[in-house]
């Protein structure tokens, strides 16, 4: 089987051309090439499937395994993959997910996609939505005990639930232990992603991110998009704003006049070669044979 590896600043999957392979397992081939010491090594892995309501369908499951609706980094490189690998000759395209159609802009340099900038959709703020259990709807600087300390969080669902968190830095917060903590809170009954916000002022922001299924990356697309919507409701940032993530910076915009949120950012290959996915169980080290680099 013939992947990509490729990232979003920081923010790196396992990409494989389901036009042209067939996964059968795709829970357990997550959890097997998302293996930094075993494995190809990312932060999971992402199908592209032909899609009958756009131009191509991403399917994303994380590092543990489990599916998720929507990728913001993620989404960025399937633009790339599939103008790059001439799959598309559009530069205007559409992208279904379990999260619906998204819509991308691809911005190409010297015959290849350097950044892409996607519609993202509304964010859902409604409690039910996101989904949270909380008293107030929506859910905007509401008391939260994590680990055995107070926090205020701010609730947003873009395609997947995040708790949005202002501390004083981002450099010094211990994403690690109050990340896990918030991810397996009972208040989210699906879970969640918690962002780690420090505003800078009010068109630039710091954030990190523990992911749902994954633990800490360098950066998440719908997470950046989750913080400057909580950003927003609490008075803190314009509607335009500088997300800066360990991998990188992120520009998301949420236009309140059609409530639909912006981002763009860059999109890179890694590499690429050819795995044989048949013969290594996730319990042993899988073949990776000739990657192309």
């Amino acid at each position: 089987m013939r992947f990509t590896k490729m990232q979003g600043i920081g923010n790196d999957y396992v990409y494989v051309n389901c036009l042209e392979e067939t996964v059968n397992d795709p829970a357990s081939l997550a959890r097997m090439v998302s293996d930094r010491h075993f494995g190809i090594g990312s932060d999971g892995l992402i199908l592209i499937r032909p899609s009958s309501k756009a131009d191509f369908f991403m399917e994303m499951f994380n590092a543990d395994g489990t599916r998720s609706a929507m990728c913001g980094n993620g989404i960025r490189c399937v633009g790339k993959y599939v103008y790059d690998h001439g799959l598309t000759s559009k530069t205007e395209i559409s992208i279904n997910t379990l999260d619906g159609v998204k819509y991308l802009t691809l911005h190409v340099e010297d015959g290849a996609v350097a950044s892409v900038t996607v519609d993202m959709g509304e964010p859902r703020l409604e409690a039910a939505l996101v989904p949270v259990e909380a008293e107030e709807s929506p859910v905007v600087a509401e008391p939260i005990e994590v680990a055995g300390r107070q926090f205020e969080m701010t609730c947003v669902g873009m395609g997947n639930p995040h708790a949005v968190t202002f501390v004083e830095s981002t450099e010094s917060f211990p994403v690690e232990e109050i990340g896990r903590q918030f991810e397996f809170h009972p208040a989210f009954p699906e879970r969640t992603n918690a962002e780690f916000v420090e505003v800078l002022s009010h068109s630039e922001v710091n954030m990190r991110v523990w992911e749902r299924g994954t633990g800490e990356t360098l950066a998440c697309g719908t997470g950046a998009c989750a913080t400057v919507v909580a950003c927003i409701l609490n008075g803190l940032t314009d509607s335009e704003v500088t997300v800066h993530l360990l991998g990188g910076d992120l520009h998301i915009s949420w236009r309140r006049d059609v409530n639909r949120v912006f981002m763009t950012g860059p999109a890179a290959t890694v590499f690429e070669g050819q795995i044989d996915a048949s013969a290594c169980p996730h319990d042993n080290p899988p073949h990776v044979v000739s990657p192309d680099w």
